[in-house]
C-alpha cells in the first residue's frame, strides 16, 4: 500500500474510533441556564487553561494558544436521570435540565480571583483534583466530563480542569501534542500553587490519553526545577497514557520513585491507542502494557509505579479508551493513602471485573511488591 492510501486508512480508522456521528457540542452547551429542578445536583468547576478567550468577558474558550493562563468558574448541574459514567448532552437549541447537564452559573476570574478560591482561608480544606483532558476535545467536553467525573465518584475534592488548546480534530493529532508540550510549564505552576497552604493534604493529578504525556512532562519540568517540595505532595493518576513507552522510562528517570507512587490504568485492547502508534510511528503506547509481562511488572517496580488492567471493564466506546469513566467509583481506592494498603506500593493489578467490590477490586499479578 502506498504511503498516501496509508495514511488515508489511518485517518478513517481513527474518525470512526474517536468520534461519533452526532454533532460535538460547542459554546452553546455552555450558555446559562437559570431553573433547573430542586432534586438536581450542582458541581462547581474551577478551569486553568491555556486556551484563548473568544470573548474578554466570556468562558468560550478556542484552539488557539494563549500567552497567559486564563481562569473561569462553571457551576454544571447534574440531572435527576443522570446515568453513572454517562454524560446527558443537551438537545436541540433549548436544554432541558431534568434531562441534561446545564451550566447554571459561571465567571471569568483572574489570577487573583482563581488563587484566592483555591485557597483553605484558614477553614479545613478539601483535597484539589486537578484533571486533564486528552486528544481531540474541546472545552465543553472536558468541563462536562470532569462535572461527571466529580459527582459519580463522590470524592471530597475541589475539581480543577486544567484544559489545554486541543483542536478537537481526529486530524491535529501533531498540533495538539505541541500545544500539550506548550502547556506544561502552565501545568506544573498550576501544580505547585495548589499544594501551597494544605497542611498535608494531598493534590490528585489525573491525566487521560494525551494528557498524560502533559501530566508527566509537568512532572519533569518540577523534577528539574528541584521542587520536590511539590512532587511529594501530588498523587498522580494516569488513564490510558499516550505516551511512548521508551520515552516515559527517561521522563521516570529524570522523575524518580514519586512518594505516592504514580497510578497507571492500562488495556492491551485500546483502539484509540493503536492508531495514536501508527500515527506517531513509534513504539507501544503505555496505555496498552501488558502487566502480565514480567519485564513491565520488574520495570513498575523499579520506578514505583503502580499499573492496574482495566481491560476486564466493559467498554462503553467503540475506541475502548474510555474505560476509566466506568471504574470512577473506585477513585477513592485509588487516591486514599490508608485505603487498599496494596495499591500505595509499586506493582501490578488486575481490576477484577467479575469479582470486584468498593473494598477489594484488585488482583495482584506482579511476582513481588516494592517494599
Amino acid at each position: 500500500m502506498k504511503l498516501r492510501s496509508l495514511v488515508i486508512v489511518i485517518f478513517v480508522a481513527a474518525a470512526s474510533l474517536l468520534t461519533g456521528c452526532g454533532t460535538r457540542p460547542g459554546a452553546e452547551v455552555l450558555q446559562t441556564v437559570m431553573t433547573v429542578p430542586d432534586n438536581a445536583q450542582q458541581v462547581k468547576v474551577y478551569a486553568v487553561t491555556t486556551r484563548s478567550r473568544v470573548k474578554p468577558d466570556g468562558n468560550d474558550f478556542d484552539a488557539v494558544k494563549s500567552t497567559a493562563a486564563n481562569y473561569a468558574e462553571l457551576t454544571v448541574s447534574i440531572p435527576p436521570t443522570h446515568k453513572p459514567g454517562q454524560i446527558e448532552w443537551p438537545k436541540g437549541r433549548k436544554p432541558n435540565p431534568a434531562k441534561d447537564f446545564v451550566v447554571t452559573g459561571q465567571s471569568v476570574l483572574s489570577d487573583a480571583s482563581f488563587r484566592q478560591a483555591i485557597r483553605p482561608a484558614g477553614k479545613p480544606s478539601r483535597k484539589i483534583s486537578i484533571f486533564v483532558h486528552g486528544y481531540n476535545t474541546n472545552f465543553p467536553e472536558a468541563l462536562y466530563r470532569l462535572a461527571q467525573i466529580a459527582y459519580d465518584s463522590k470524592i471530597d475534592a475541589t475539581p480543577v480542569l486544567f484544559s489545554w488548546p486541543s483542536q478537537a480534530a481526529v486530524a491535529g493529532y501533531v498540533a495538539d501534542k505541541e500545544s500539550a508540550t506548550y502547556s506544561r510549564d502552565y501545568l506544573a505552576a498550576l501544580m505547585t500553587e495548589a499544594v501551597k497552604d494544605r497542611a498535608g493534604e494531598d493534590v490528585v493529578v489525573f491525566g487521560h490519553s494525551m494528557g498524560g504525556w502533559l501530566v508527566v512532562e509537568a512532572l519533569r519540568q518540577l523534577k528539574l526545577q528541584g521542587r520536590d517540595d511539590v512532587l511529594s505532595r501530588l498523587n498522580v493518576i494516569l488513564a490510558a497514557p499516550d505516551i511512548d513507552e521508551d520515552v516515559f522510562r527517561t521522563q521516570m528517570a529524570v522523575i524518580g520513585k514519586m512518594k505516592q507512587p504514580m497510578t497507571v490504568l492500562v488495556s492491551g485492547d485500546d483502539r484509540a491507542l493503536a492508531v495514536s502508534k501508527v500515527l506517531s510511528a513509534s513504539t507501544n503506547r503505555v496505555g496498552t502494557l501488558d502487566v502480565k509481562d514480567p519485564k513491565v511488572q520488574q520495570a513498575a517496580i523499579a520506578n514505583g509505579v503502580v499499573l492496574i488492567d482495566i481491560s476486564q471493564v466493559q467498554p462503553t466506546d467503540s475506541a475502548r479508551h474510555n474505560r476509566f469513566v466506568d471504574v470512577v467509583g473506585l477513585y477513592p481506592s485509588l487516591t486514599a493513602s490508608n485505603e487498599r494498603a496494596d495499591l500505595r506500593k509499586a506493582g501490578a493489578f488486575v481490576f477484577d471485573a467479575a469479582g470486584a467490590t468498593l473494598s477489594s477490586p484488585f488482583r495482584i499479578v506482579s511476582g513481588a511488591l516494592n517494599q
